[in-house]
């Protein structure tokens, strides 16, 4: 893993973009945020992630300490993913997100910008 910014820990933003970087670590903790979820759930939600991509997105929010990994002593073993305190302290901040990103997509259909 790369070394921390030289802000981190101090800086909010700094803090928290590092925290929050990969392009999938937002619509994960969206989804955790909804309840306990199984690795091939998440899977199923989100078919243009790849195994591996979410597996290490996973190991990461768990290692930032944002998702608390679950294993059952069951045969098969059975894993389950949720958010910690300090992820489910997060929550308000994706319903933010959630509210500027309808307003942009607005944006988007009225034409003020080029949809890609």
């Amino acid at each position: 893993m790369r070394s921390t910014p030289k802000d981190f820990g101090v800086c909010p933003f700094v803090t928290a973009q590092w925290l929050l970087q990969g392009k999938w670590s937002i619509v994960i903790l969206h989804h955790l945020s909804e309840g306990k979820l199984r690795f091939g759930e998440l899977e199923r939600r989100m078919p243009e992630l790849t195994h591996s991509t979410l597996s290490s997105q996973l190991k990461r929010l768990e290692t930032e300490g944002l998702v608390r990994r679950e294993v059952f002593p069951e045969v098969p073993p059975r894993v389950e993913y949720s958010l910690t305190q300090v992820g489910e302290d997060f929550v308000p901040v994706l319903s933010s997100i959630e509210t500027w990103g309808e307003g942009y997509i607005e944006h988007l259909h009225k034409g003020d910008v080029e949809l890609r």
